[in-house]
């Protein structure tokens, strides 16, 4: 399929970017959001989480989740490995549904893009001048749910992740990807995810911090 020569560019968010929008969020988004930055999953992977696709990887004193390829995009199982900030929202998720990781009020939700999304970014546009002293960007403003995903490629990428490794943990249509991983692979993929968590200042770390204190 040809690209939409009209479709808007990805917007990665910077680390201060990131705080202001998740302050605006209600708790169970922020997780969602959260998880989501640190992980490259698509919206509806995030809303269709589910405890049953959790595995046990006790070699790497780990968990992983394998999406089964009928509930992906590209229809490709998907693997999900969890860096330490994402390890740490799937904790604080453990026990709060039987069947949903991600749910409100008791009942899993269909999307991230709602109008309590909208509301937030609205607001979160409206302080941008005051808390980070600069003109806001137009398309923060305007800020999607998908931009989440860009942000986490795109900090693979700052920190020399390969395009390959990469692909992999972003979840990319690539036949020479598949989800029978070794244990070394799994390990290699896991490295890569948790330099965004190590770098001095990353904002995940800095967002679980607060909202742990």
């Amino acid at each position: 399929m040809p690209k939409n020569l009209h479709a808007r560019a990805p917007y990665p968010l910077t680390g201060d970017e990131q705080r202001l929008l998740f302050s605006w969020l209600p708790k169970h988004l922020a997780e969602m959001a959260l998880f989501k930055v640190n992980t490259g999953t698509r919206e509806g992977e995030v809303c269709g989480l589910l405890w049953a696709w959790e595995i046990d990887v006790p070699e790497l004193q780990t968990k992983v989740f394998v999406v089964p390829k009928e509930n992906v995009k590209n229809r490709e199982d998907r693997l999900i490995v969890l860096n330490e900030t994402a390890k740490a929202v799937i904790e604080s998720r453990r026990g709060k549904h039987p069947t949903h990781v991600f749910a409100h009020n008791g009942e899993s939700m269909t999307k991230m893009n709602n109008t309590v999304w909208q509301r937030a970014r609205k607001e979160a546009a409206g302080q941008y001048e005051e808390e980070l002293g600069r003109k806001v960007p137009v398309h923060f403003a305007r800020v999607r749910v998908h931009d989440l995903k860009h942000t986490y490629g795109r900090r693979l990428r700052a920190v020399d992740v390969s395009m390959e490794t990469r692909k992999a943990l972003l979840g990319h249509k690539n036949g020479d990807i598949t989800t029978h991983y070794s244990i070394a692979e799994i390990s290699e993929l896991l490295t890569a995810s948790n330099r965004i968590c190590t770098v001095k200042g990353t904002p995940s770390i800095t967002l679980l911090r607060a909202a742990a204190a």
